[in-house]
């Protein structure tokens, strides 16, 4: 999540060369008024650092995945399945696209259980939507191979993996669609902002409808006099929005290779003992997390405890596990409309009580880390 540690000069130059430039924060139109169109230009960039094809720039991560399964064709009476570890955005836009949420189980990864999505899928079943939960990528090799068997798309929600691959290839373009968020707890953001990323230039084209109050944007008319591909919404990022995303595109290098080293110290300290009383979070085979978050379990409850407390101690803290793990498991989503207790959600909400996620800072130095290490190690082996 260090993204917003390093807002520093460069935006601020952004934003008042944005100014500077006319002071246009429309994404469209007012040409005269401007030199540049600072969200298309994102979308380019973006496409030509991670190699994904077509990117469309929208408002929020939660916007992003409801543009994703409208451009799916996901309707009302259909079904898309997902996990109960998660965030509540993802079952919110599949609600609001009428549809119904289907719960999956975690394995070890936390991520959503392969083994368990054939048993999942029904006549209704119009996508699947794994998670790439806290910087680590699904199994996306079972998970496509699964799907293409039943000839069902998938969308990966990779808002909390922004930079992480699997085998070679960046998240969000593994599966037929992908989506992002660009939020002040990313590891690059807009403020607010997420991004669609679609294999297909059809998909591509009716995301871009869609977003945009079904818009064409036909070259040979004016805004005013544009023609509707679709109903559609307004999903658009701002200009202003976009600057700011620009010259953090440009850190997302840096900021990996920074919280890797702080990472790779904090797993250092603790190898010795996360085999026993502790474990750590399976990392599936060819991944490349965010390392922007440490996870690791145990079953002994006071040893869990003491954990926490010293984190809170030390002024770490944690981040979801336990912190805010109320709005990322479904089983406690009451607000839905649908059985949020399933088996898959209860052994899952037990396997999370087990979990706690240790945020990795650019503030922190890694000497810190390393010390943390070793203080967590000698509470474990107590």
């Amino acid at each position: 999540m260090p993204g917003f540690e390093w807002i520093g000069e460069e935006e601020r130059a952004a934003l008042n060369a944005l100014m500077d430039e006319g002071g246009v924060f429309f994404a469209h139109g007012f040409t005269s008024m401007r030199k540049a169109y600072h969200v298309r230009e994102l979308e380019a960039q973006f496409c030509e650092h991670m190699d994904l094809g077509n990117a469309l720039c929208v408002s929020s991560g939660t916007a992003a995945i409801k543009v994703a399964l409208k451009a799916m064709g996901v309707k009302a009476g259909d079904e898309v399945i997902t996990q109960c570890f998660n965030f509540v955005a993802g079952l919110e836009a599949i609600v609001d696209c009428g549809a119904t949420p289907v719960i999956a189980g975690s394995d070890a990864t936390l991520n959503m259980d392969p083994a368990q999505l054939e048993g999942l899928i029904t006549p209704k079943t119009t996508c699947i939507m794994p998670v790439h939960m806290l910087g680590v990528p699904a199994k996306m090799d079972e998970i496509n191979a699964i799907a293409k068997a039943h000839g069902i798309p998938v969308l990966e929600d990779a808002c909390e993996a922004v930079g992480a691959k699997y085998k070679g290839q960046f998240v969000g373009a593994v599966g037929d669609f992908g989506v992002f968020s660009l939020d002040y707890g990313k590891m690059i953001t807009t403020g607010e902002g997420g991004l669609v990323i679609a294999k297909g230039q059809d998909d591509a084209d009716t995301a871009r409808h869609y977003h945009d109050h079904g818009h064409m944007n036909l070259p040979d008319r004016p805004r005013g006099r544009d023609r509707a591909a679709m109903p559609g919404y307004n999903c658009r990022m701002s200009e202003l929005n976009a600057v700011v995303g620009k010259v953090q595109l440009s850190k997302l290098d840096r900021i990996w290779e920074e919280t890797k080293k702080r990472y790779m110290a904090l797993e250092k300290g603790l190898s010795d003992v996360l085999d026993g009383r502790a474990y750590p979070r399976d990392i599936p085979e060819g991944a490349e997390p965010t390392h922007d978050t440490f996870i690791f379990g145990t079953k002994d409850d006071d040893l869990r405890q003491a954990v926490i407390d010293h984190l809170t101690q030390t002024g770490f803290g944690t981040k979801n596990l336990p912190d805010a793990m109320e709005w990322h498991c479904s089983f406690y989503w009451e607000q839905f409309d649908f059985d949020i207790k399933t088996q898959a959600a209860v052994d899952t909400q037990a396997l999370l009580l087990e979990q706690i996620a240790i945020p990795v800072m650019l503030g922190i130095e890694i000497s810190a880390y390393e010390q943390l290490g070793q203080e967590l190690a000698a509470l474990i082996r107590k």
